[in-house]
């Protein structure tokens, strides 16, 4: 990972507000949801008044227990006064139902995703860097803040989601270990974020894989498998039943793929479709074509239609690189 100072102006930015929207992108993962907390806990640490939004939903397991922090909507008492600070989501158009809340906030984004909205004129991105929430350390020590235990906490778990673990590090992810280092000293725990992330499971979560891996196709002589799951099954077996990132894991293990696609039928107009790569197909590519995003190796998005008609529209995305 390549460092990327902290602009000069995003540091005047938060010294001069006094009340701090924090949001993220729908559907939050433990990094967008780590960086907001974190972030948060210090900017009140400063004296800053925070509130912390999000559209939701709180469906991955590891994160339930923070749905309680955080708001969906904001009255006009909430707005006055306001700054926004967009973390691990790259426009406003991806926090989803709080898009309209949004608008016209001064506004700054800390993202690692490459297809960050360069247009807005605070922006700290870094696409090289493994997590959102290792541009958050850089930014309060940057403040000239230490993180306290609990903020060591929450930066290792969004570490440690986007890393899979340390799984996706490779031979130039050094400074990823460097980074971790930092916040086990801090305090942070790793037994604790693993359990959080794999453990606490439903039996519901297992036999869903189940239905989920008995549907996988393959397709390109095997090197993109494509499975999905129907709205009956989300109704069967609720949002809480979803465990991706074990399910990219194992399909991930499959002798000669190269990428994962799952297709969820949200609801009966929409659906939403999730990338996985092994290594070199950039699927944040491919999301960008019907208005997703992501990273090179992991991205995805929201689409209107049904399973059928879209399994088409993916797979011939992806027939120029097969």
């Amino acid at each position: 990972m390549n460092a990327t100072p902290v602009p000069p102006a995003l540091l005047d930015f938060i010294r001069r507000g006094s009340k701090f929207l924090l949001a993220g992108h729908k559907e939050p993962d433990g990094d967008c949801v780590g960086s907001q907390l974190a972030l948060g806990s210090v900017l009140r640490r400063m004296g800053k008044e925070v509130i912390l939004c999000s559209a939701g939903p709180f469906k991955r397991t590891e994160i339930m227990s923070y749905a309680g922090e955080f708001t969906a909507k904001l009255g006009e008492k909430d707005r006055e006064g306001g700054r926004v600070i967009l973390l691990d989501c790259d426009s406003r158009a991806r926090t989803g139902d709080l898009e309209p809340f949004l608008e016209g906030f001064p506004i700054a984004i800390i993202d690692h995703h490459a297809t960050g909205d360069r247009s807005v004129p605070l922006l700290y991105l870094n696409p090289e860097a493994p997590s959102t929430t290792v541009l958050v350390l850089e930014l309060v020590e940057a403040l000239g803040f230490r993180i306290t235990a609990e903020e060591a906490e929450l930066l290792f778990f969004g570490l440690a989601t986007d890393t899979g673990f340390f799984r996706h590090v490779d031979d130039r992810g050094a400074e990823t270990f460097r980074c971790a280092a930092r916040l086990v000293a801090a305090g942070a725990n790793p037994k604790k974020a693993f359990q959080a992330i794999h453990g606490g499971k439903s039996l519901d979560s297992r036999i869903l894989m189940g239905k989920i891996l008995s549907r996988i196709r393959p397709y390109y002589a095997g090197k993109l498998l494509l499975t999905t799951e129907t709205l009956e099954d989300t109704t069967r077996y609720g949002l809480a039943g979803r465990d991706s990132d074990s399910l990219y894991q194992l399909l991930q293990s499959v002798a000669g793929v190269e990428v994962i696609v799952i297709i969820r039928q949200e609801s009966p107009e929409n659906c939403t479709i999730g990338f996985r790569s092994r290594d070199t197909v950039d699927v944040a590519a491919i999301a960008a074509q019907f208005g997703g995003g992501g990273h090179k190796n992991a991205a995805g998005l929201s689409l209107a239609g049904t399973i059928e008609g879209i399994e088409l529209k993916i797979l011939e995305a992806f027939s120029d690189i097969f």
